[in-house]
């Protein structure tokens, strides 16, 4: 029989109050495990724990700190093999994926902030002239960082090993305790992290897990008295939920929302580089990742050839079972969500678009599979092109000129990542400066993992990443005394 999964509270595996539902591998439809249903009050006994055990984590020197982060890294890394494949397995991602972007990142972030340089702690001391009802002479002031307190995570379900790393880890590095919520759809992963901590020796409480699939158990983790921030990966619509019940109670909030991200094609760009890059958006995650950029604007002069080599590309990827090695495009995490990709592309035939490749499920006996589609001759005020699909689904969109191409790029409600291509850098970075995103990537999609993550406008509050995070999950404190 399948295992059925504890909560993980204040440093004690228990019994859910509202027992368990299935979890199911999106490839084979088949039970991957059963994860448990927490019931309000075990959630609030979760941020009690947390909040009990913030006062002597957050006085724990910050080497001791660092080092249970350290032995976390170890033993992930050593785990990968199994912990990959239960990733696999919850999400759809193929092997390699799971293990390189899954498990692998995660043990690179508890390795990251397990290695946190006195120069992301303290501001330097600044001496200041004395106000005009201050005494005379000068007056020192020292800035430095305390922990924020208790920490309610909410992570997504596309990457459920790198996504709460990148949350749990800065989190705890700067002495606050944490209570993670992950994704109903693959939320055992989590767990497994919960256990590495737990080996490593972090203290009871200071990481607690709750799930379930009912959204009450979201609320309670944000809406517990006892909670001092929340720190969200997900939909703009449910960040929107969140920070009117932030706000209630004055508390702190790093969003992460969603993308619709714009790939600026400019007409002297290496179109092969452009194709690469825009192509992850089938492959990586299958498209379900907010930083993807879904909505090519191409400059006319090139407009029809990359619209060409874009459907070459998708047509070449293999779509099937994510543990065959030469699988490039698994499933979608569930039946809903597969039918709410295709119902996207149904309403872009209506709209106007033309489907110039995909557009039909593949003929695969199980599993949730949505074909690569390239959607052509779209209008920026097509829902395809304004909405967020969260699928292996782009959108091309004509323009004559820079001026024009900023334009469209900017006329959005989103605003995470951008990618501009041009052989020209100048001119690329030129543009790039006139993009409303918060990040911007100039013929590439790669990320710099020390650079600060985070949106414009309703894709999301705040920054993290790198010491980005350390400053998220901080407060700033002012020492001041006479010179």
């Amino acid at each position: 029989m399948t295992a059925r999964q504890a909560l993980f509270v204040g440093g004690s595996w228990v019994e859910p109050d509202g027992g368990h539902y299935e979890v199911i591998d999106p490839a084979t439809e088949q039970t991957v495990g059963w994860a448990p249903e927490a019931s309000r009050y075990q959630v609030h006994a979760a941020c009690a724990a947390a909040r009990e055990a913030f006062g002597p984590w957050s006085a724990t020197p910050v080497e001791e700190r660092a080092a249970v982060l350290a032995r976390a890294a170890d033993i992930v890394r050593d785990r990968l093999v199994p912990y990959a494949e239960l990733a696999r397995a919850e999400t759809g991602a193929t092997t390699g994926t799971a293990r390189a972007m899954q498990v692998g990142v995660a043990a690179a972030r508890f390795r990251r902030y397990a290695r946190v340089e006195p120069a992301e702690w303290a501001i330097p001391p600044q001496i200041n002239e004395g106000g005009p009802m201050g005494r005379a002479g000068v007056m020192g002031a020292l800035a430095v960082r305390q922990p924020v307190g208790v920490v309610t995570c909410i992570t997504s379900y596309n990457n459920p090993w790198a996504n709460p790393a990148g949350k749990i880890a800065p989190a705890l590095a700067m002495g606050n305790t944490v209570v993670v919520k992950p994704a109903p759809q693959d939320p055992l992963s989590v767990y497994r992290m919960a256990e590495a901590l737990e080996a490593a020796g972090v203290p009871p409480g200071v990481v607690n897990v709750v799930s379930g699939a009912r959204t009450e158990v979201g609320e309670a983790a944000v809406d517990s008295p006892d909670v001092d921030m929340v720190s969200f990966t997900g939909s703009t619509a449910v960040g929107q939920h969140i920070a009117e019940v932030c706000g209630r109670g004055m508390k702190r909030q790093l969003m992460e929302l969603g993308g619709k991200g714009a790939a600026v094609v400019l007409d002297d760009a290496d179109i092969g580089s452009a194709v690469a890059g825009i192509g992850t958006t089938f492959s990586f995650y299958s498209g379900q990742i907010c930083t993807a950029p879904t909505r090519v604007l191409a400059q006319r002069g090139i407009y029809d050839r990359l619209v060409g080599e874009l459907a070459a590309y998708a047509r070449r990827l293999k779509v099937g079972d994510p543990r065959e090695p030469d699988t490039v495009v698994g499933p979608v995490i569930s039946a809903a969500h597969r039918d709410r990709v295709e119902s996207y592309v149904e309403l872009g035939r209506k709209e106007g678009a033309v489907v110039v490749t995909g557009g039909d499920r593949p003929g695969l006996p199980t599993g949730f599979y949505v074909a690569p589609t390239l959607l052509a001759d779209c209008t920026n005020d097509m829902r395809v092109a304004r909405e967020e699909i969260f699928g292996p689904v782009v959108v091309v969109i004509p323009f004559e000129d820079e001026e024009e191409g900023v334009a469209l790029a900017n006329d959005t409600d989103y605003g995470l990542i951008d990618y501009v291509w041009s052989a020209d850098v100048a001119r690329a970075f030129r543009l790039a400066r006139r993009l409303r995103a918060g990040g911007v990537g100039v013929n590439t999609v790669g990320r710099n993992m020390e650079a600060p993550f985070g949106g414009f406008k309703q894709s999301g509050v705040g920054r993290d990443v790198g010491s980005y995070a350390l400053h998220a999950y901080s407060e700033v404190q002012a020492i001041v005394w006479p010179g």
